[in-house]
């Protein structure tokens, strides 16, 4: 994946304005896929008590029906060579993006969440994306979450575990670059068949505890709660969920405007 760097084009911020009296604060949460995310909301609406939640997609524009799905996953696919990212669909599906494709419509995306009021804007995947222009805080997740496992885990070994096969080799590079511990990666896709996925993800977490992993990190905005209690009762090990530490960091940004 790129390796530009997260910050926002500080030119472009402003603080935000506290919402008017008797309005709660309003998150904007971007996806890289479509909105709205239901599979997120059960778990980051109590992480967010008074705050109100703006969504909105990347790929709201974009048709994945008929004839134009295959044309529309073509011109969205990654460039050979480059590692995937991995979002939802509206409908429940997943679909593979390349950064090319994708950054320009994130932009318009976080534009949208601040013209309907948001005081700040999660960006909803842990991929590393260059700038983006925003005129509000626009808090990126992949940051958010290495941050918090670092400063977590110290040198224990951590195990990560990824969405995409494609995904791994990059993956793993990149946390090695951050933590001092060995780190090693497995792969569950948290979009696949709903009757599969949670004995994929606990698969995924025994593997990498059998490989001694002390910590597991459950490393997509794709995994939910009940993946976490799936994986920590496989493994027996602690288990960290991007989504959470992301959304609850952006809570505090929320409070820290209202």
């Amino acid at each position: 994946m790129s390796e530009n760097t997260h910050a926002v084009d500080t030119t472009e911020t402003v603080a935000p304005e506290p919402p008017p009296a008797g309005v709660a604060p309003a998150l904007g949460l971007v996806t890289i896929g479509q909105a709205p995310r239901a599979d997120l909301r059960p778990d980051a609406e109590p992480l967010l008590p008074g705050v109100r939640l703006v969504e909105h997609g990347a790929l709201d524009a974009d048709r994945f029906d008929g004839d134009a799905e295959a044309a529309t996953r073509r011109r969205l696919a990654p460039e050979d060579g480059e590692a995937p990212l991995v979002s939802r669909l509206r409908d429940g599906r997943s679909v593979l993006l390349g950064h090319g494709a994708i950054v320009p419509r994130i932009a318009d995306a976080v534009a949208r969440a601040e013209r309907d009021g948001a005081a700040a804007t999660l960006l909803l995947c842990t991929g590393r994306f260059p700038a983006v222009r925003a005129r509000r805080p626009l808090l990126f997740a992949e940051p958010l979450v290495q941050q918090a496992v670092a400063a977590t885990v110290g040198t224990d070994p951590v195990g990560i575990i990824c969405p995409h096969s494609d995904q791994a080799e990059d993956v793993s590079r990149r946390w090695s670059e951050l933590l001092p511990g060995r780190v090693q990666a497995a792969v569950a896709d948290p979009y696949g068949p709903a009757e599969r996925v949670l004995d994929d993800v606990a698969a995924a977490a025994r593997t990498l505890a059998d490989r001694g992993s002390a910590w597991l990190v459950l490393d997509c905005i794709g995994y939910t709660e009940q993946m976490r209690t799936a994986a920590l009762r496989s493994a027996d090990r602690p288990v960290l969920l991007a989504r959470a530490i992301a959304v609850r960091m952006a809570a505090e940004v929320v409070a820290a405007s209202a």
